[in-house]
């Protein structure tokens, strides 16, 4: 595993108990509070929990198995590993009120015009809104790939024995066999995602 910059794992049972509350969903690697479990403890109005800014990108012979899932896309499509295998894929965590969401929105919107033809699929995790917020925000940032209704965190769960996503937005890249290959924690860069996407492709 080459690791960009650090970053630090999150409770599991914190990620639970604020789910439930309505707050925003993370989830566990370990024991020991991180700064982003203290700060989703902590509430206030920011809304979301930020990701540090780190990027892990997992060499081919230290990636996991290939990932396992079934999930309902908004327009009640249902997506499993299946569908992604064969394919590069990048799965982006978000939601309309999230305000880093917003920044990396553009540059999600472009990335997945440049590589759609090219063997690259992007899907998108919503983790809070509805259908309505959720389209709006889709049309507002001209996204044109599809996004899963995970209030249930249904998805989120689904990646707990891969790589947490322990953030919102989280940004994750699978090879062809569908695994985890890469993982941003926070605000997408650009070329930083542009890179992850190449060293699979």
């Amino acid at each position: 595993m080459r690791s960009f910059f650090s970053s630090a794992p999150l409770n599991r049972r914190g990620f639970l108990a604020a789910a439930a509350a309505g707050s925003m969903a993370f989830l566990a690697a370990c024991t020991e509070k991180s700064d982003l479990a203290k700060q989703a403890e902590a509430g206030g109005s920011k809304n979301y929990i930020a990701g540090d800014g780190s990027v892990e990108e997992y060499a081919p012979e230290n990636r996991k198995d290939p990932v396992t899932f079934s999930s309902e896309l908004f327009d009640g499509t249902t997506v499993t590993e299946q569908d992604i295998l064969g394919s590069v894929t990048v799965m982006n965590f978000w939601y309309a009120a999230c305000a880093p969401c917003r920044i990396e929105a553009p540059h999600l919107s472009e990335l997945h015009a440049e590589y759609k033809d090219k063997g690259v699929e992007f899907y998108g995790v919503n983790v809070r809104d509805t259908v309505g917020t959720a389209v709006a925000f889709e049309r507002n940032f001209k996204i044109e790939y599809p996004s899963f209704e995970d209030r249930t965190a249904k998805m989120l769960l689904a990646m707990t024995d891969y790589v947490p996503p322990q953030a919102v937005p989280t940004t994750l890249v699978f090879d062809k066999e569908g695994r985890v290959s890469a993982r941003i924690l926070g605000v997408v860069e650009k070329s930083t995602l542009k890179a992850l996407i190449e060293s699979v492709l």
